[in-house]
């Protein structure tokens, strides 16, 4: 189903099916010179079948494509790229981050598993989860897969099209590599999931993509916030998320996500203040069982958030055997 409006200029939304909560993926047809895809979907045979299906709605072939434009690093965006580059030829281009992590996708899935371990270690989650999630990651990887990038961006690089040209951004947050490509004549911009329509994007605490296993934690949430405040100056009639209908408006739902995560930092705050919590502790008090079943991505929320308290002067850490716990001040 292409996404509201997308059709008048030339980017049609195909939203390809995944097999995750979150449903299905835009992956954006750019009907112009080259022939360009943005985003690939999921490394499914099934997501392949319903992309081909829906190129052909549009009088297009897989063959067909030019370009294959990456927006970050998670796997229902990447992982059909490289078959697609092998069947089409099409150059694959993303942020220069990017490209060493993909060039190997299991040595930087268990890079950023064996990272995300030392995280729950340090912030309370119990051995039997961490061991329990490990085996989960280690069946997902496949819905991603290695590819090469051969052309690189940096921040504020331009990509040109015989009908337009796009300025790439990096805004990370969401993930590490996140980039959002911005058609400064139309207003349009292609955001992946840096800024999603019905719901927000979650600040996962991400090993840095060129970073070690023991790299010290990056402060996710401050990153995104830092990355929807530039995104928000910035001259936008429409945005194309990758996941959800195209939509208008997007410094109202920026300031929206803003307020939204001062409220949750406050809550949290309200929390540490009855007792001192480690995150994993505070994760279950906000979301009950989900912190037990999703527990990497309630931790990352909570830390990301504990950061900004830290940060603020309303909380501090201790450490007490490997354990980190926080304490309200004053």
């Amino acid at each position: 189903m292409a996404a509201a409006g997308a059709d008048r200029t030339g980017i049609h939304a195909l939203a390809v099916p995944t097999p995750f909560a979150i449903g299905r993926v835009n992956c954006y047809l750019v009907e112009d010179d080259p022939l360009t895809l943005v985003d690939a979907g999921p490394n499914s045979a099934t997501s392949l079948v319903a992309l081909e299906r829906m190129l052909a709605e549009h009088g297009r072939r897989v063959e067909d494509l030019e370009r294959v434009v990456l927006t970050h690093q998670h796997m229902d965006h990447v992982g059909l790229a490289g078959i697609l580059a092998s069947r089409s030829g099409a150059e694959v281009v993303a942020l220069d981050l990017l490209a060493p992590y993909l060039a190997d996708w299991d040595a930087s899935m268990e890079a950023d598993d064996r990272f995300a371990e030392r995280v729950m270690a340090r912030h309370g989650v119990p051995d039997e989860v961490a061991v329990a999630l490990r085996a989960v990651s280690a069946l997902a990887r496949g819905w991603g897969a290695s590819v090469a990038v051969t052309r690189t961006l940096v921040d504020g690089d331009e990509l040109g099209f015989a009908g337009r040209t796009w300025r790439a951004h990096r805004r990370p947050g969401h993930s590490p590599t996140d980039t959002v490509f911005h058609d400064e004549r139309s207003g349009e911009l292609i955001v992946g999931d840096h800024l999603l329509p019905r719901i927000s994007s979650n600040p996962v605490a991400a090993r840095p993509p060129d970073g070690p296993i023991d790299a010290p934690r990056p402060h996710s949430l401050r990153m995104y916030v830092d990355s929807m405040t530039l995104t928000r100056d910035m001259e936008v009639t429409t945005v194309h998320p990758g996941h959800g209908e195209s939509f208008a408006g997007h410094a109202t739902l920026i300031d929206d996500r803003l307020r939204m995560h001062e409220r949750r930092a406050d809550k949290l705050h309200r929390l540490i203040s009855e007792q001192p919590r480690s995150a994993h502790e505070l994760a279950q008090e906000m979301w009950g069982s989900v912190a037990i079943a999703q527990a990497y991505l309630t931790l990352s929320e909570v830390l990301g958030h504990t950061d900004l308290l830290v940060e603020q002067g309303r909380v501090r850490e201790e450490e007490t055997d490997g354990v980190v716990r926080f304490f309200a001040t004053g």
